[in-house]
């Protein structure tokens, strides 16, 4: 049997206690584990959300303008081949009327469109 000296069991006892064991990095004592760190106050906490929510708004704008450039381009290309069409398919004696048909109804399109996003502008 191993006997325990009276330092030994003075040792055990003291390792178990109820503190936990600390951490000390340096000689000063300070816990490097359980250094708090600065909690951001409501202010900052908040210009921080308005500036993400600016530049999601910045980053919309911008998809959006390149969305409506290729459109824009789409229908440029689709309205002069559907010009080219007509004039290829059409007599030539029934070409005007059919050229102010879809002008027309390109423009009444647009116009349907302006007017929508108009009222969605001025009901915010």
């Amino acid at each position: 049997m191993v006997e325990m000296s009276d330092e030994t069991r003075t040792e055990g006892a003291q390792s178990t206690t109820d503190e936990p064991p600390t951490t000390d990095d340096d000689a000063s004592g300070v816990d490097r584990l359980r250094e708090p760190t600065p909690d951001p106050t409501d202010e900052e906490e908040g210009e921080n959300r308005e500036f993400a929510e600016r530049m999601r708004r910045y980053l919309d704008y911008a998809v959006l303008a390149g969305l409506l450039l290729l459109a824009l381009i789409a229908a440029l290309q689709f309205y002069l081949n559907a010009s080219q069409t007509i004039t290829t398919w059409v007599n030539p004696e029934y070409r005007a009327p059919f050229q102010a048909a879809f002008n027309l109804v390109l423009l009444l399109g647009a116009a349907l469109g302006v007017s929508i996003q108009l009222r969605r502008l001025t009901s915010d």
